[in-house]
């Protein structure tokens, strides 16, 4: 009987997909609260939490129909796939959110920012805080964003993939 190896393309599709709506998801309870304008540090580790959950769980699937068989590079491979799938799907309701359903999103949110630089940082000059607030909102700005969301999803994958893929990884004696 042979042993029929299971392809990466359907876990990182199914479990990508699944991990992007789950964040957009996650992103319109986060809009629909106005946490956006505040964010707590609890909210950013939610949202990785999700990530790491989704792609052990797509390494694991993937293990499991490879017959319990996992090497490094298919771990690599399915969990850097789907975060980069999730990635993308998080990225465009984000660009969706601040370009066309509420355009002074980013504009709230700096301004939020600015009024708590000022009330954590008294000593900081008019010009520092207009220096750190300019920074920050071009990088805020949807084109920007929506790259530096996927390259993080990129890292963040592959460090997750990494970790999961050498605590997973099973090679099959069969194999050279």
């Amino acid at each position: 009987m042979e042993n029929q190896q299971a392809t990466a393309k359907k876990f990182v599709l199914n479990y990508g997909v699944m991990l992007g709506i789950i964040s957009v998801i996650y992103g319109v309870i986060l809009y629909a609260t106005n946490v956006y304008l505040d964010p707590s540090i609890t909210y950013g580790i939610i949202s990785y939490l999700i990530v790491i959950v989704l792609v052990t769980l797509a390494i694991k699937a993937f293990k499991t129909e490879n017959g319990g068989y996992l090497t490094l590079s298919e771990a690599l491979k399915v969990g850097i796939g789907a975060a980069v799938i999730g990635g993308i799907i998080a990225a465009v309701w984000t660009f969706v959110l601040t370009s066309y359903i509420e355009p002074d999103l980013v504009n709230d949110v700096m301004e939020t920012a600015r009024e708590n630089m000022i009330e954590s940082q008294p000593e900081m000059s008019e010009a520092q805080i207009d220096a750190a607030i300019g920074m920050t909102s071009k990088l805020s700005s949807p084109p920007i964003a929506f790259a530096l969301s996927l390259v993080g999803n990129l890292f963040f994958g592959l460090i997750i993939s990494l970790i999961v893929g050498l605590i997973m990884k099973n090679k099959n004696p069969m194999e050279g």
